[in-house]
């Protein structure tokens, strides 16, 4: 009998080292997910937490579809946390039909202030949220358990004390200044995710004018792992070098649509700087001369600009066609606890693996 017991129980506790060496070993994995230029984000932790950024369009439940069977390709039955990063409609639009389709936990925001014509967008995001809401300010934690999650902007403000590693920025002696877009856009909640070495930034729609607040003239964010790029990689009105030059991230994701973003061009934004340094007009080369930069990633080929120059490699393309034949794939990152990561382009299984700074 007390052989018996002695086996039981070591075979007890093999089994509790292998799942405790199982749950180590879980890597922290991200979606971006094609939304048509609406930038929903999945990222599921080594803990088993998931946390969702943003929804996407209505366009009937296109969207919501779509985030839900990255959800059910990542095994989750609810999401624990979303981040609602701003009321415009590519951003909550997909919201109402998503909550009908899997439990949503705790949600997060910038607050109430809103424009008269971005009014249904927050009353429906009161709606899925009633009772579960919390407004953050730059500098709080959304309470992600397995990786640290820092929010650097909200409601037109930023982050005041740098992170570590961030510092006196040189490259803001001669940079140029821009005129705000729309104030929706400068509310947005942008985010510092780190999970050891690894660090993701999405700042999602916040713009040229409030980069440059983060970067200059102090550095606030440090160097970054994988930038997801602002205003879909339009970059009008987003990606200012100095803020590019600072941040000097490995990969960056480009969250556009086929005709939303990347390639795109406003010509009423203007320089406030009449004599700041030139630079690079096309969103895809700057961000390929950004120092150090190893991949870029797109989630479509931009058909407003689709020259194989200002676009990246086309493995590296989550979807080529126009809206109506898109097949919505998704790009995914799968990062382990030493800093190891794999980008996969799930169109061609197309993959390349980066090691963390």
């Amino acid at each position: 009998m007390k052989d018996t017991s002695r086996r039981l129980m070591g075979m007890v506790l093999s089994l509790v080292a292998a799942g405790m060496l199982q749950a180590q070993a879980r890597n922290l994995d991200i979606y971006w997910i094609d939304v048509e230029g609406g930038a929903a984000t999945l990222i599921v932790s080594p803990s088993g937490e998931s946390m969702l950024i943003d929804t996407g369009w209505t366009v009937g439940d296109r969207d919501a579809k779509r985030i839900y069977a990255v959800a059910q390709q990542a095994a989750l039955k609810k999401i624990d946390y979303l981040l609602i990063s701003h009321f415009h409609a590519d951003h909550v639009g997909g919201l109402a039909e998503l909550s009908k389709m899997i439990p949503i936990g705790r949600f997060f925001d910038h607050g109430d202030a809103i424009e008269k014509e971005n009014q249904q967008w927050l009353d429906s995001y009161k709606t899925a949220s009633a009772g579960k809401r919390t407004i953050v300010k730059p500098g709080d934690e959304i309470p992600f358990k397995g990786v640290r999650t820092l929010v650097v902007s909200s409601d037109q403000h930023v982050l005041k004390t740098p992170v570590k590693g961030g510092g006196p920025n040189p490259l803001c002696a001669d940079a140029e200044q821009k005129a705000p877009v729309a104030p929706e856009n400068q509310r947005t909640v942008g985010v510092l995710l780190t999970y050891g070495k690894f660090k993701y930034l999405n700042l999602i729609d916040l713009d040229w004018e409030k980069e440059m607040e983060l970067a200059c003239p102090v550095n606030k964010l440090g160097q970054v792992t994988v930038y997801q790029t602002s205003r879909h990689g339009s970059f009008d009105g987003a990606g200012a070098p100095a803020f590019l030059g600072a941040i000097k991230p490995q990969v960056v994701i480009v969250n556009n649509g086929p005709r939303k973003g990347m390639g795109q061009v406003d010509n009423n934004v203007k320089s406030l700087t009449p004599h700041a340094a030139p630079y690079e007009k096309n969103a895809y080369l700057r961000l390929a001369k950004i120092p150090g930069i190893e991949g870029v990633w797109q989630e479509h080929l931009s058909l407003l600009d689709r020259d194989p120059a200002h676009n990246t490699a086309e493995n590296m393309i989550a979807n080529l066609e126009e809206t109506a034949d898109c097949q919505g794939h998704w790009i995914q990152a799968s990062v382990e606890q030493s800093g190891k990561f794999t980008v996969t382009n799930t169109r061609n299984s197309f993959s390349k693996t980066y090691q963390a700074r």
